[in-house]
């Protein structure tokens, strides 16, 4: 699967945050976005987490999933559907806000239940974090891809569990690109369900596993984030 980011983070006109009339467009234009397999629209939500404080979480991510990289490429094309996203008033909360975009190949992992069990009107929550620097070996970084996955899956009440990492790829929206080495995401039910597990003797394992990786430069980046699905 591939994942194009475009993630909001509002610099002038502090604590933007998108509407609701923004949300039913927003939602809209991604229903009838052609090739669209899954969208999800982030918006701020709080944890606690003993070992990371890494300041507000940004006021609107996006992640939109793709079969085909050509697919992406399509939609973020000169006439592409996601153009709207940058020519209409979908995003008109934002319009001052700083932002960023990255296309990512995204790989799933199995979790012990993935089914969520949400209370009436509650969204899941993401645990989105940003690998945004170098490996001195990348090769040999992504390789942790196969041991890391299973310390996340004992989080208890984890639902979802997905690590991106970069490519090329071709698009003509306006905003700045990155080239984030890697992008981690854990899904619970809630905010207070991804806080439990954050403070659960997992993160200690988490923790002595982080220790293990190998050298990298620029940090992690954690931000919580309620998570709304959209499908077409």
């Amino acid at each position: 699967m591939f994942a194009w980011f475009l993630t909001f983070e509002d610099r002038v006109s502090d604590g933007a945050r998108l509407g609701s009339a923004e949300t039913a467009r927003l939602v809209q234009l991604l229903k009838a976005t052609r090739g669209l397999v899954r969208g999800l629209i982030f918006t701020p939500e709080h944890t606690r987490d003993p070992y990371a404080d890494d300041g507000p979480s940004p006021g609107l991510a996006l992640e939109l999933y793709f079969a085909e990289l050509g697919a992406l490429e399509a939609a973020l094309g000169r006439h592409g559907d996601l153009q709207a996203l940058a020519t209409s008033d979908v995003l008109s909360s934002f319009e001052h806000a700083a932002a960023t975009q990255q296309a990512m190949a995204a790989r799933s992992f199995p979790v012990p239940d993935p089914h969520f069990a949400n209370a009436p009107g509650e969204l899941p929550c993401t645990y989105l974090v940003h690998y945004p620097g170098k490996a001195d070996d990348l090769n040999e970084w992504l390789s942790y891809i196969v041991h890391h996955p299973p310390v996340m899956a004992r989080f208890p009440g984890i639902r979802e569990i997905e690590i991106c990492t970069r490519l090329d790829w071709c698009g003509f929206l306006p905003w700045p690109r990155v080239e984030y080495m890697q992008r981690n995401k854990v899904v619970f039910d809630s905010a207070q369900a991804l806080t439990s597990a954050l403070n659960s003797p997992v993160r200690e394992e988490m923790r002595a596993d982080f220790a293990k990786f190998p050298r990298f430069t620029g940090g992690s980046r954690h931000y919580a984030l309620a998570t709304l699905t959209v499908r077409p």
